[in-house]
C-alpha cells in the first residue's frame, strides 16, 4: 500500500463534484466486496466508467489495524476521480477513517444500504436510514473535520416502505452538507423484486443535490433508460460492470479487448488468482457455452487461464 500510496500523492487529486457539474450523466462502478479493488477500477476507467468506489471498508477496523489499512486500501496516481466507502456508527471513527484516506481519495462514502444480516447486527448499512440523526451527526463531523472543501461526503441508501421517510432523511442529509447521494431502489426486505425508479424520481425531485440511481441496470440502454425515468445526475452499477467491465463504452457483451486488458492488468498488479478466475468468468458468462463453463470455471492455475484464453480465443 505505501508504495502506491507515495507515488499517489504526486497525482492531482481531483474534485468529484465537477463530473455533476459537466451536464452528462455520472457513470459509476459500485462498491462491490472483493471485486472493486485497484485492478478493476484500473479496467473500468478504460472503458468511460467516471468513478470508482472502493469495496465496503468497516471503518473502526481501518483505523485500529494497519494491517486492515494495507490490505483493504490500495490505490495509485491514475485511480482518480476515487471514493472510499466505509460501514461506519460512530462519528469520530468515521472522521478518523476519512483523515487517513483524505490526502489519496477525492472523497468518502457511508455506507446507508448494506442489507447482510451481519452488516446490520453490528449496527451498519442499511439500519441507518432508521437513524437519520446520527447519519447527519456523522456527516457534520467529517465536514467539520476534514479542511479539504473539494473533498465529497456522500452516503448511499435504500428506500423505506413509507417513502416520504426517505424523502426526509435525504432532505436532513443535504442541509448537513451532503455532497450527493445513491439510491437502491429497494427496500431493505427485498432482494431481487423490481427497483421502485419511481421512488428514485420522487427523491430526485424533493432534493436540489446530486442523486445517483442504482439497481438492475445492465447495459448502456438501461442506464440511458433509468436516467430518463428517473431525472437522476449518475447511474451507479454493480454486476452488470462484473459481466461487461466495457458496458459504459457501450459494448453489448465483454469485447475480447477488455479481456486481454483484464490479463495484462491483473498480471501486472499481482492480482491473487482466485480474484482473476472470478472476474473472467463474470465477463465471459455470456460469450461462453455451457461445455465451455464447465472447463473454464474449475481451472485452478493462472498459467492454465492463459493457456485456455491463448488456445480458444487467441487472446
Amino acid at each position: 500500500m505505501i508504495g502506491d500510496i507515495v507515488e499517489s500523492k504526486q497525482c492531482q487529486l481531483k474534485d468529484p463534484m465537477d463530473l455533476f457539474h459537466s451536464g452528462q450523466v455520472v457513470k459509476i462502478c459500485a462498491p462491490m466486496v472483493r471485486y472493486s479493488k485497484l485492478a478493476f477500477r484500473t479496467l473500468v476507467r478504460k472503458y468511460s466508467c467516471d468513478l470508482c468506489y472502493t469495496p465496503m471498508i468497516v471503518a473502526a477496523d481501518f483505523v485500529r489495524s494497519a494491517k486492515a489499512r494495507d490490505s483493504e486500501f490500495t490505490t495509485n496516481k491514475g485511480d482518480h476521480p476515487l471514493i472510499v466507502q466505509f460501514a461506519a456508527k460512530e462519528a469520530q471513527v468515521l472522521c478518523d477513517a476519512a483523515r487517513i484516506v483524505c490526502p489519496f481519495a477525492d472523497g468518502i462514502d457511508l455506507n446507508c444500504g448494506c442489507p447482510q444480516r451481519w452488516a446490520m447486527a453490528e449496527g451498519y448499512g442499511a439500519c441507518l436510514i432508521n437513524k437519520p440523526e446520527l447519519i447527519r451527526d456523522m456527516v457534520r463531523h467529517v465536514r467539520n473535520q476534514i479542511d479539504n472543501p473539494r473533498f465529497s461526503v456522500s452516503i448511499k441508501i435504500r428506500i423505506h416502505e413509507d417513502l416520504k421517510r426517505t424523502v426526509d432523511l435525504c432532505q436532513k442529509a443535504e442541509a448537513t452538507g451532503v455532497s450527493w447521494i445513491t439510491v437502491h431502489g429497494r427496500s431493505v426486505e427485498e432482494r431481487h423484486q423490481p427497483v421502485h425508479y419511481d421512488a428514485i424520481k420522487i427523491i430526485k425531485q424533493s432534493m436540489s443535490i446530486p442523486i445517483v440511481a442504482n439497481g438492475d441496470i445492465k447495459t448502456l440502454k438501461d442506464a440511458e433508460n433509468v436516467h430518463h425515468l428517473t431525472g437522476a445526475d449518475g447511474i451507479m452499477v454493480a454486476r452488470g460492470l462484473l459481466a461487461n467491465p466495457a458496458m459504459f463504452a457501450g459494448y453489448e457483451e465483454t469485447p475480447l479487448k477488455c479481456i486481454q486488458d483484464w490479463v495484462d492488468i491483473a498480471l501486472e498488479h499481482g492480482t491473487p488468482f482466485t480474484c482473476f478466475h472470478h472476474h473472467l468468468m463474470y465477463m465471459m458468462e455470456r460469450i461462453t457455452s455451457k461445455q465451455e463453463k464447465k472447463v473454464f470455471n474449475v481451472l485452478s492455475s493462472t498459467s492454465a487461464v492463459l493457456d485456455y484464453l491463448s488456445d480458444h480465443y487467441g487472446v
